[in-house]
């Protein structure tokens, strides 16, 4: 049976028209299901490939309503014509598709990345501690780096990938992750076993199982029934993406092994812990050296020197260099005398003791017997045969000679027998006692039947066990068993999950065990293999060989561009065509195009409406090499440039530039786009125009004088231009009025001469700081500050006035100060106000006295009682009477006699 990955048309990609090398197989149809197009469809793939034939169920729509009139064998004949194109066309399709490693390389660069970030995570706190050396996690990678990859962690007992989902057991000697209910029936399984070999002890003892795949013993105890992470912390860790599978995220903490005292400090994670990256102060071997700071995982070092240790013979010292443990025996040899001194020899100084031998042969101190014991040290000791002696059965006891045996005692050997259930009922008597002959009824095993017989002989009846045994498929048939029956001892004979193998193992209930046997996946050249369980090559995707491929070429060149090993066709191929041209003779640079995909229609005419055009095919053909692309340099018409062009399209051509050749005017050059030139002679120079070059119709391009911006009025010429003569139009300085002047006087005047031309001959409109005109012309720049108009001064009172320049006004301060005039001004004015006020306030005090009278008089028709005594005349002064006719006057003559003063100082 070929594997998964080369069976075309099965699993996920049943539809995949380019699973394999060769065309897809026609799916035969089953008339047995009905006949609508769905049903068609499900038939002919499923999954990814499912859209290629319902793509061919819709465009066979068209054409359903012809079918209904057809016979069923025909219609379904036609429909599965229909879906055969289809799945063709699909096919040719998929193999335009380039074949290219690249994208799977960028999908497992991708993949490794997010795995390289949780590694790296993983190794922080160990990187940390050796300064980013990971040369010590090589083993721990590996773990982690086959729990990330799909299928690479399989549970040995159920032959199954083990997910991120699955609660999972890890052996502590091998580190091999089993599935928790997988690990939790080969524990039971195996103490079953071992218990049922005998019948005594079944079920009595506390038996071991081992792991299935180290054999490392567990007690009974010890059988697994949570499921933790990889450390023991956490109990049902959570699923994170981010995480190993089956990790806590926390710090692993646990002993390294060998103890150090330090504690591992990767995250969570599989496998064994790697060596201690800590570092320490430690000395060597023999303490002789410098302590020098060392990982603790490489803390041992030797120093070299010699240990100069007593060697355990107490006389030479050890030579080797500096070492760990004890040290060597002594390697010299030297004279030693045995344990009884009689013989002497050349032995090994580290075993200076040694025996020579021979029986000692001393005589003992009760002068009959010698000594039995080989060489040996100090003296022999007692005879073995002086003091009080038992008889055999151990009733009587004698004190005899040692020359003398000790006689029987006749006395009964009372002695508990092999059977442990009799005694020995002969006399006293040497040597071992017989077997007990005495007849008892004994039962048999199966305790169905009982006899008398010997006590030493087993009873066994023979009636045979109907009980089915532990296998649960055959009968035990064991005479007179006891009923714990043995396990089942024929082979199982039944086919194991490879469906490759048949069970060798002794009959047993449940599925049986995995295949042990392994089979080797290999790449399409058989150099890279790799070792999976049986029955796992079906799925199991084939390695990724380093080789390259050694398929033959296909195109007319003589090796293959280098790639790996692969299954199926081989890319196409890219290297350059190198066929010489018939035409150039230069040679094709483009890929080789031997083998290219092009598509063809079908171009008949169609019979009707009715009738659909069939897809496109792709048809395998060597195309025609390309118009060579050889550059050529070639120089243009016009001579100007050396343009590279390819080798077909060499010839004449132009540079879409302009001529640039000098006309005969001198001045200006040849602006037609480049064309032929005629052929000139080499005295000639060539960057003259020659006949072909257009005339020059140009206006004169002479640069003009500086200052003049008016063109030349003749045409294109040699030689200098004539002046200038047109009137140019300029403001004057002040801004107001245009003057027109020569542009040649203007261009060559000086700079006093431009100002005189430049002024309107007016009086400067500008005003000064202190707010009056500029007296001057018209002049250019900011006019003078120093003012000469006249302007008045006056004193404070405005009396007295005063003329004087504004500059001076302005600089020095100038101020009129009041004269006696002005102050006797000032006192009149005073005085005149002081009478106006007296007035005022007696006019008030009138006005007040008359609001009292005439209150008075209100209240007088109110009064009955005392009315003469409240009554008091009063009498008016002199001012009262007459301060009308005296005020009006006195204001009259104060008010002309000030006007005439303010009239005067004006």
């Amino acid at each position: 049976m070929e594997p998964a990955w080369r069976q075309a048309g099965k699993g996920r990609g049943r539809g995949r028209a380019g699973g394999g090398s060769g065309p897809p197989q026609a799916p035969v149809p089953r008339p047995a299901r009905d006949s609508r197009t769905p049903a068609v469809g499900r038939e002919v793939g499923s999954g990814r490939g499912r859209g290629a034939a319902y793509a061919a169920v819709a465009t066979s729509g068209a054409v359903q309503e012809s079918h209904l009139n057809e016979k069923p064998e025909q219609s379904s004949q036609n429909k599965f014509e229909e879906i055969r194109k289809a799945n063709q066309a699909a096919a040719q399709k998929f193999t335009d598709v380039q074949y290219s490693s690249s994208s799977e390389e960028d999908e497992e660069e991708e993949i490794h990345g997010k795995q390289g970030k949780i590694l790296t995570s993983t190794f922080t706190t160990y990187t940390d501690q050796t300064g980013g050396d990971v040369t010590e996690l090589e083993r721990t990678r590996q773990y982690l780096s086959d729990a990330f990859q799909s299928g690479a962690i399989t549970c040995l007992i159920c032959i199954a990938s083990v997910k991120r989902n699955q609660p999972v057991w890890s052996c502590s000697g091998c580190y091999c992750i089993f599935h928790m209910p997988c690990i939790q029936k080969w524990a039971k399984d195996s103490i079953f076993l071992v218990s049922s070999v005998t019948d005594e002890d079944f079920g009595k003892k506390d038996h071991p199982w081992p792991c299935p795949k180290c054999r490392y013993e567990y007690k009974q105890s010890q059988t697994p029934n949570r499921y933790n992470c990889y450390c023991g912390k956490v109990e049902d860790p959570p699923l994170d993406p981010w995480l190993l599978p089956h990790s806590c995220g926390q710090v692993c903490d646990r002993d390294f092994k060998p103890s150090c005292g330090h504690r591992c400090l990767l995250l969570c994670h599989p496998g064994p812990c790697p060596p201690c990256p800590k570092m320490v102060t430690v000395t060597c071997f023999c303490k002789k050296a410098k302590a020098v700071p060392r990982r603790c995982s490489a803390k041992a070092w030797s120093c070299q020197q010699s240990c100069g240790r007593v060697l355990p013979c107490g006389q030479h010292a050890c030579a080797s260099p500096c070492h760990a443990g004890d040290c060597q025996p002594c390697p010299r040899v030297s004279k030693q005398r045995c344990l009884c001194g009689k013989n002497m020899a050349e032995r090994l100084c580290a075993s200076p003791v040694w025996q020579c031998e021979k029986v000692c042969g001393r005589t003992l101190p009760c002068g009959n017997h010698t000594c039995e014991m080989v060489c040996h040290p100090g003296p022999c000791g007692e005879c073995p045969r002086a003091g009080n002696r038992a008889c055999p059965c151990s009733k009587s006891k004698y004190s005899l000679p040692c020359t003398e045996d000790v006689p029987t005692c006749g006395d009964t050997c009372e002695k508990v027998m092999e059977c442990g259930l009799h005694k020995c009922s002969m006399r006293c008597h040497r040597g071992p006692c017989e077997t007990c002959r005495q007849e008892v009824e004994k039962h048999c095993r199966c305790g169905k039947y009982s006899k008398l017989m010997p006590c030493h002989k087993e009873y066994l009846c023979e009636s045979k066990c109907p009980k089915t045994r532990n296998c649960q498929r055959h009968q035990c048939k064991r005479k007179c068993c006891s009923g714990n029956c043995p396990p089942c001892d024929q082979s199982c004979g039944r086919t194991m999950g490879c469906r490759n193998h048949k069970c060798p193992s002794v009959c047993h209930r449940g599925s049986c065990y995995p295949c042990p046997e392994t089979v080797d996946v290999k790449c399409n050249c058989s150099t890279t293999c790799i070792k999976v369980p049986c029955g796992r090559e079906r799925t199991t995707k084939p390695p990724k060989c380093k080789e390259l491929c050694r398929s033959p070429p296909t195109c007319h060149h003589s090796s293959r561009e280098r790639h790996r090993c692969h299954f199926g066709a081989c890319p196409p191929c890219r290297q350059p065509c190198q066929r010489v041209l018939k035409k150039c003779g230069h040679v094709c640079p483009a890929p080789c195009h031997d083998e290219v995909m092009v598509k063809q229609t079908d171009k008949h005419q169609l019979a009707g409406p009715w009738e659909q055009p069939s897809e496109p095919a792709f048809v395998q053909t060597a195309l025609p090499c390309p118009r060579c692309k050889v550059p050529i340099p070639r120089a243009c018409l016009g001579e100007h440039e050396v343009t590279p062009l390819p080798c077909h399209a060499v010839g004449p051509f132009s540079c879409k530039r302009p001529c640039g050749r000098l006309l005969s005017c001198g001045n200006h050059t040849c602006m037609r786009e480049c064309h032929v030139v005629s052929q000139l002679s080499d005295t000639q120079d060539k960057h003259k125009a020659s006949k072909e070059c257009q005339q020059c119709e140009e206006g004169c391009s002479e640069p003009r004088p500086p200052g003049c911006s008016h063109p030349c009025v003749l045409p294109c010429h040699t030689g200098a231009c004539p002046p200038c003569t047109q009137m140019i139009r300029v403001k004057c300085h002040c801004k107001i009025m245009s003057l027109f002047i020569e542009c040649l006087k203007m261009a060559t005047a000086d700079k006093n001469t431009k100002t005189i031309l430049g002024s309107c001959k007016n009086q400067c409109p500008k005003q000064l700081p202190c707010g009056h005109r500029c007296k001057e012309t018209c002049h250019p720049g900011d006019c003078e500050e120093s003012c000469n108009q006249k302007v008045k001064l006056k004193c404070p009172c405005k009396r007295i006035k005063k003329e004087v320049p504004c500059f001076k006004a302005r600089e020095t301060q100038i101020s009129v100060e009041c004269d006696e005039a002005c102050k006797d001004v000032k006192k009149r004015a005073a005085e005149l106000k002081e009478a106006e006020e007296r007035a005022a306030s007696e006019e008030e005090k009138r006005k007040q006295q008359a609001e009292l009278e005439a209150f008075e008089k209100r209240l007088k028709g109110r009064r009955k009682k005392n009315k003469k005594k409240d009554e008091v005349e009063i009498e008016e002064t002199i001012w009262q009477k007459y301060k009308k006719y005296i005020i009006v006057p006195v204001c009259g003559i104060v008010l002309a006699v000030a006007t005439f003063y303010l009239i005067q100082a004006g």
